[in-house]
């Protein structure tokens, strides 16, 4: 246990240490900061000096161990590499001596040499020969042809008829022809002269046959002497050849064994050179470092660095600031609701009816929203009531009776409280009409105290009750009529698209000037596309800072799938503190958010 202590202890130092030390490059330079921070002054300069010491110190050391350990491995591969280099010079010399080698260029010079002598020799004994064989063919040719064993056959040879020995002795035979012929004129045959002169002919025919068979075995010879000395010269040519062969392989030999002898002595060299730097840099090792020197030993301070506190506080300021608005334009970029008129325009590409400001009111407040503009009729909320009355009865002068159908992309964008003001405003002008057709989640009967079970439009369409069951009739207060829900059927969609329903509202509108359509969300149900079709106008409510703009956009999508224009837009729950566009503030009454939207 007292080693793992005394382990511990020392990573708990080494650690502490690590921690108070800074150690980086300094900017455009080659130089190193090191520093370390400590509440004693002395220990904050001694630490980095020590540190940069030891590390000098640690190089120096490894270096220097690094270069014993290459000069021993240097002088071991040195003393290998001397070896082998005798023992290639020795087999180099080994191999000369036993091949007799000692200018084996220019031996191979002389055994070229002769080879082209003998290959010159053997073309022109080559051409004597075909030359001699012509001859001998013929002489042959004419020993198998001649009938007759005398030379008389071989006379009309050009090369017997040629020789200057045949051709004298030739003309001797006819002088001594002709003298016969002329003393036989003379002389009868027995008679001296003719006896001498037919001796003398006899002499000179037989010297002409015996010279043609001279010059016939001369021709035998002198082919016989040219065939044998072209085999002379092709096997003397041969053995030039191999001569030149086997003073190749040897001298193949003798460079493999020269080139050995070269790489082990370039080799060795290399070694020894190298060896004898290593023994010089040892020396200069240990006098110089080269991972750095000390430019600026640490000092010991007089007054410490930090902490401080006036550019902390600065830095903190600013970075405060920076945060904040960085902050403010990150939540703004996010943001994609829909919070002003120009958001209207700009992205939506239609026009805005009006706005309404938002009313702070309690969970159980939510009621007295929807009275507002009764309640309160000098609010703010109730002149944008009437802004929006305005508009409404200005886009329908040419419209004897108005069906207003009231949606919106999603639940609590204040749709219901919107169609029950706008009733209660509209109602001060003409006959109006409220219907709820959300019926789902009905809530107009609620607003104005009547029971659930209140007969009302599913009841109307249903045919289970008459039309004075289903209107419910306001006092002169509100000034509308109102058709609740009802009971809340199974299939509220086939009952709004039903024949019966249209029956209904065209029954309506002749006794009505406005209708008011309370209906649901786009995004929710397909009740909103439904009754669209029978509206005059469509009131789209929107709730500003809260609807993103994809949802409105998908919702206006799917009105206009159903061949549905929606041309009248209502911004809701607008703060009148960030929103420039409601002019309303002079009043200088505002009451606040009012709950939760039906």
């Amino acid at each position: 246990k007292a080693p793992k202590k005394a382990e511990d202890k020392y990573t708990a130092i080494v650690n502490a240490v690590m921690a108070q030390l800074s150690i980086g490059a300094v900017r455009q330079s080659q130089l190193v900061n090191i520093s370390f921070d400590s509440h004693d002054a002395q220990l904050a300069a001694d630490v980095p000096n020590t540190l940069i010491e030891r590390y000098i110190e640690s190089d120096l050391e490894a270096r220097l161990a690094m270069t014993h350990k290459a000069a021993a491995w240097l002088t071991e591969r040195m003393e290998g590499l001397r070896q082998k280099l005798r023992a290639s010079e020795k087999k180099l010399q080994a191999y000369m001596e036993r091949q007799n080698l000692v200018n084996v260029a220019g031996v191979k010079s002389v055994a070229a040499r002769q080879i082209e002598e003998t290959a010159s020799n053997l073309v022109n004994v080559r051409m004597q020969l075909a030359k001699a064989e012509n001859v001998y063919q013929q002489v042959q040719q004419l020993r198998v042809q001649s009938i007759e064993k005398s030379t008389k056959a071989f006379e009309s040879l050009p090369a017997v008829l040629n020789h200057p020995l045949v051709q004298r002795l030739k003309t001797a035979e006819l002088d001594a022809a002709r003298k016969v012929s002329e003393l036989s004129e003379r002389y009868g045959q027995k008679h001296p002269s003719i006896i001498a002169a037919q001796a003398e002919l006899t002499t000179a025919i037989y010297n002409t046959a015996e010279q043609i068979k001279q010059v016939i075995e001369g021709i035998t010879k002198e082919y016989e002497l040219a065939f044998a000395n072209v085999k002379a010269l092709e096997q003397a040519l041969i053995k030039h050849k191999r001569k030149i062969q086997t003073l190749n392989q040897k001298e193949y030999q003798l460079k493999v064994l020269e080139r050995e002898v070269e790489v082990n002595r370039q080799l060795y060299h290399l070694f020894l050179t190298r060896f004898k730097e290593t023994d010089a840099s040892q020396d200069l090792q240990m006098l110089q470092s080269t991972v750095g020197r000390v430019v600026q030993p640490a000092l010991v301070s007089q007054t410490p660095y930090k902490p401080k506190k006036k550019l902390i506080v600065g830095i903190s300021l600013i970075l405060g600031f920076l945060f904040s608005t960085l902050l403010a334009f990150l939540l703004e970029y996010l943001d994609n609701t829909i919070k002003n008129r120009e958001d209207v325009e700009d992205k939506l590409v239609m026009p805005l009816l009006g706005t309404l400001p938002a009313l702070k009111l309690g969970p159980k407040d939510e009621l007295s929203a929807r009275w507002m503009y009764l309640k309160v009729p000098r609010s703010p909320f109730a002149e944008s009531i009437r802004t929006i009355r305005t508009g409404i009865m200005l886009s329908g002068l040419d419209t004897p009776q108005k069906v207003l159908v009231v949606t919106s992309s999603v639940v609590g964008e204040g749709k219901t409280t919107f169609a029950i003001n706008q009733a209660f405003a509209l109602g001060q002008m003409e006959k109006t009409l409220l219907i709820d057709a959300d019926m789902r989640r009905p809530s107009v009967g609620k607003s104005f105290g009547l029971s659930t079970k209140a007969p009302g439009l599913s009841e109307l369409v249903a045919g289970t009750q008459a039309f004075d069951k289903c209107i419910h009739h306001l006092g002169e207060e509100g000034g509308v009529d109102v058709i609740p829900s009802g009971m809340v059927p199974p299939n509220p969609l086939e009952l709004l698209s039903s024949q019966r329903f249209k029956e209904i509202l065209d029954k309506l509108v002749q006794s009505y000037r406005y209708i008011i359509i309370d209906t649901a969300p786009t995004m929710i149900v397909s009740d909103a596309m439904v009754l669209a079709k029978y509206a005059s106008e469509v009131l789209y409510i929107v709730k500003a800072d809260a609807t993103p703009y994809p949802v409105v956009r998908d919702g206006l999508k799917r009105l206009h799938q159903v061949e549905v224009l929606v041309q009248n837009m209502v911004l809701n729950y607008v703060d009148t503190n960030k929103s420039s566009t409601y002019g309303y503030g002079k009043y200088g009454y505002r009451q606040g958010y009012y709950g939760e939207y039906a």
